[in-house]
C-alpha cells in the first residue's frame, strides 16, 4: 500500500534511491547530530515492549482472530521483539497516520508495519527499513465482465483502498472515463465489491487472493508489474538503533529460512 506518491512509474525509482538512503542510516550517517549512547541504544515509547502500528483489516499480512491481531506482518514484528528480548504490542491505526509520519513521529508506535510501499515521498517523513516483501497491483473483476483490460474499464465503476498505490495507479492510467471510487480500508473496498457497487478493484496483489477466495464470483484479471516493495519504519532520524536491528533481523531470517516458513504459512 502506498499513500499517493507522484506516480507509481516513480515508486520503482524511488526504491534505488531509499536503499541508498537505509544504507546511509545503517552506517549513522542519518543520525547527523545525535550522541554516541542515541547511535547504539534502542529507545522504546514503552519499557519492555515493542509497540507496532498496522493497519487492519489487511490479510494476509494483518488481521484480526479471536481478539487479536495476526498475520505475516505481525510474525515478522513478533521476530523483531523476540531479538530486542521484549513483549510485542500490536495497535490498529489508520494507514495515513502511518504513512503521514504522525504515529511514529508522535511515539505512538515504535515502528509501523502494514504491508507499506517504500516511496521517495514516504523517505522524507520515515526511515525505512530494507525491502521485506515485493508487490505488484492486481485487478479484481467479477467472473464473465470481461473486464480485463485497463481500457476495458472506461465508464466502469472501480474501487481503490485509499491513498495506496492502487488509487495512484488508476489515477495514472486508467481511461479517463472511468469512475473511481476510494475506500477507507479495504474491509470497505471488498465489500462494495462483493455488493456489486462497484464493476471492479484495484489493489496490491499480495492481497488480491483473500477477495477472489472469499466470493467465488470474482477473479484475478490482470496483475502490474509496478515494482513496488514493502518496508518496516520508525520514526524519521529518531530511532537509528531500531532500524538497525530491523535490518539485521529481516537479514537473518532469510539466511536462516525462517522467512520463508513464515511466508508459506500465510501464502502458501
Amino acid at each position: 500500500m502506498n499513500r499517493r506518491p507522484t506516480s507509481v512509474r516513480a515508486a520503482a525509482a524511488a526504491l534505488s534511491s531509499a536503499g541508498l538512503m537505509l544504507t546511509l542510516s545503517a552506517c549513522g550517517g542519518a543520525a547527523s547530530g545525535s550522541s554516541a549512547e542515541s547511535l547504539s541504544e534502542v529507545s522504546l515509547v514503552f519499557k519492555g515492549a515493542l509497540t507496532v502500528c498496522t493497519d487492519s483489516p489487511y490479510a494476509p499480512f494483518v488481521y484480526e482472530e479471536k481478539g487479536k491481531l495476526i498475520g505475516f506482518d505481525v510474525d515478522l514484528a513478533k521476530q523483531v521483539a523476540d531479538k530486542l528480548k521484549v513483549d510485542l504490542d500490536v495497535i490498529d491505526v489508520a494507514f495515513d497516520d502511518i504513512t503521514s509520519g504522525t504515529s511514529l513521529n508522535t511515539d505512538v508506535c515504535d515502528v509501523a508495519v502494514s504491508a507499506m510501499t517504500i516511496t521517495g515521498e514516504r523517505a522524507r517523513v520515515l526511515d525505512f527499513s530494507s525491502p521485506y516483501f515485493d508487490a505488484k497491483q492486481a485487478l479484481i473483476t467479477p467472473r464473465g465482465s470481461g473486464l480485463d483490460q485497463l481500457t476495458e474499464l472506461a465508464g466502469a465503476r472501480v474501487g481503490v483502498q485509499k491513498d495506496t498505490t492502487g488509487e495512484t495507479f488508476m489515477s495514472d492510467f486508467a481511461p479517463a472515463t472511468a469512475q473511481v471510487t476510494a475506500y477507507d480500508d479495504a474491509a470497505g473496498l471488498q465489500a462494495a465489491l462483493d455488493a456489486g457497487e462497484i464493476d471492479a478493484a484495484m489493489l496490491d496483489n499480495t492481497v488480491s487472493g483473500e477477495f477472489v477466495a472469499s466470493n467465488g464470483k470474482l477473479k484475478l484479471a490482470r496483475e502490474f508489474d509496478t515494482g513496488e516493495q514493502y518496508g518496516m519504519a520508525v520514526k524519521k532520524d529518531g530511532n537509528i538503533p531500531l532500524l538497525r536491528q530491523i535490518n539485521s533481523v529481516l537479514a537473518g531470517l532469510r539466511e536462516d529460512g525462517t522467512y520463508d516458513k513464515i511466508y508459506d504459512k500465510y501464502f502458501g
